[in-house]
């Protein structure tokens, strides 16, 4: 059984399109454990009762912006470890040097083609063939 199939991934996003789109993408590279969360408040909860594998954020968004959530799942000794790639359409150099400070594993700028996608997890993760 390979990584892709073993793999759930939590993808927070307040915006539903951009939520299926990435989906979709996850879906194309043969991952098919995938659970949503419309933002970080909600996302974190999600962590707390069953933790996902990965887990790819919006910066952007209302409650728990992306950096907040991922400041949230580092302090959290069972979740502390979840890979997190944090996803955005800004090039903000001081988001990238925060989320990097608190442990972000990738970054994934919108918007994602399934290659794309496919490297930035892979350099999480490992080969998901």
């Amino acid at each position: 059984m390979s990584i892709k199939d073993q793999l759930k991934v939590l993808i927070v996003d307040d915006h539903r399109t951009s939520r299926m789109l990435i989906r979709d993408a996850l879906e194309q590279l043969g991952i098919k454990q995938i659970v949503f969360a419309c933002d970080g408040e909600e996302a974190l909860k999600a962590m707390m009762q069953t933790p996902c594998h990965i887990i790819i954020s919006d910066f952007n968004m209302p409650k728990l912006d992306g950096i907040q959530l991922l400041k949230a799942i580092r302090s959290y000794k069972k979740t502390q470890r979840t890979p997190f790639i944090i996803l955005t359409s800004k090039g903000d150099r001081e988001l990238v040097m925060k989320a990097a400070q608190l442990g972000v594993n990738n970054f994934l700028a919108k918007p994602i083609t399934v290659p794309v996608l496919k490297k930035t997890i892979e350099a999480v993760v490992g080969r998901l063939q």
